[in-house]
């Protein structure tokens, strides 16, 4: 596969094929994980890490794998790759580990991860999935980042945990639950606009 080609995969995922934005994706972990900036961040890089491995590795044994245990194998593959990051989140970084708690074991059921490896990595090249994986990782991440941000911004007066505004100023709303489906909501809007523009 060409470079142009890979560029155009990797660039796919992030704006053409946008996960949450414009797939409507992993919504489980978009609106439970993004109270803040940098646990949207962290949630999106395990998931990054997870798409990338796993689709270099599927794409790897794509040919050795019996049609009738292809799924298993898959959740096989992408279960020890979110093992790896759990483990890993758990030793080195506690606090987020604990913030971000169920969610990242439920990386393995995630249909992004399992969408790609079924439609996209068991059909190309090691190469071409990995950017594949790449590009879907950075548009879950980014999409998760923004709206991240926006809740922390608008819920607290933070971005990252730096003060943008006084906190007494901020709408309680948006750090909880709902604030997540409107925040989103206005997102998705922005996004398919400006795309189409």
């Amino acid at each position: 596969m060409s470079k142009v080609s890979n560029v155009k995969v990797l660039f796919n995922g992030i704006i053409k094929e946008n996960p949450v934005f414009v797939l409507l994706l992993g919504m489980c972990p978009t609106l439970g994980t993004t109270s803040s900036a940098i646990n949207g961040l962290s949630m999106g890089l395990a998931t990054t890490f997870v798409l990338v491995a796993s689709n270099v590795v599927i794409a790897l044994i794509k040919n050795i794998i019996p049609d009738k245990v292809r799924i298993p194998a898959f959740i096989v593959v992408i279960a020890t790759f979110v093992t790896m990051v759990e483990m890993a989140m758990q030793a080195y970084l506690p606090a987020l580990y604990e913030s971000l708690g169920l969610f990242i074991p439920l990386i393995v059921v995630n249909c992004i991860v399992l969408g790609r490896a079924e439609a996209y990595a068991a059909k190309n090249t090691v190469f071409s999935s990995m950017f594949d994986g790449l590009g879907m990782g950075l548009g879950f991440s980014m999409a998760l980042t923004l709206l991240g941000a926006t809740r922390e911004l608008l819920g607290t007066g933070k971005v990252f945990s730096l003060s943008v505004f006084p906190e007494n100023y901020g709408m309680l709303l948006f750090v909880l639950a709902p604030g997540a489906f409107i925040a989103l909501g206005y997102l998705i809007a922005v996004f398919n606009k400006l795309r189409k523009a």
